[in-house]
């Protein structure tokens, strides 16, 4: 496959596997693209969480994986949006509730908002997040036009992704011992 095949010089594209061109700026080339973009960061995310476990049942795991497992579901998530027959199966949202919840047993609750930037992986974890939720609304949006289906799973998880993403990058500043700091609001 050419890395250009010059089929897009008009404003058009298609989905990989697919014979149907689209508008690059259509509701479902924004979904796409925001569904990469998030992938993408999390690449970072992934690269910059070397060596760092969490515990998550009794049991340390490396959050590389973790973070490995969310960009083959946005792939699935991805693809099924494009038209094929691929589906998040729900279970997929059970474990992501799982390993929030696990998280959210090791943090301080929750008062007010922190500012972000904690450490440099907690920063990045925080702009997935806000990436993560531009992505939903993508996807809502193009489940909107032209009534498209999108698998209530899809939605359900692209939702739940943001709240992971969130205990991620406050369990990334326990974990190396650095302090939330909330906004002054002066």
């Amino acid at each position: 496959m050419a890395l250009y095949t010059r089929k897009g010089d008009k404003g058009d594209t298609s989905a990989f596997g697919c014979c149907d061109r689209f508008s690059k700026n259509s509701p479902l080339a924004e979904a796409l693209g925001s569904l990469d973009e998030i992938n993408s960061l999390l690449g970072i995310c992934k690269s910059k969480s070397a060596g760092l476990k969490i515990e998550i049942r009794q049991e340390n795991r490396e959050l590389e994986d973790i973070i490995e497992k969310i960009q083959e579901d946005l792939f699935i998530i991805q693809a099924q949006i494009a038209g094929s027959d691929k589906k998040i199966a729900s279970d997929k949202i059970g474990d992501i509730e799982n390993i929030i919840d696990e998280i959210e047993s090791q943090l301080p609750k929750v008062k007010s908002f922190f500012i972000s930037g904690g450490t440099e992986l907690s920063a990045f974890f925080d702009y997935a997040r806000a990436v993560s939720r531009r992505a939903e609304r993508k996807t809502i949006a193009f489940a909107e036009s032209e009534k498209n289906e999108v698998q209530p799973e899809t939605l359900a998880y692209l939702n739940r992704l943001s709240s992971l993403l969130y205990a991620l990058a406050r369990i990334v500043n326990v974990k190396l011992e650095v302090s939330e700091k909330p906004p002054s609001y002066k």
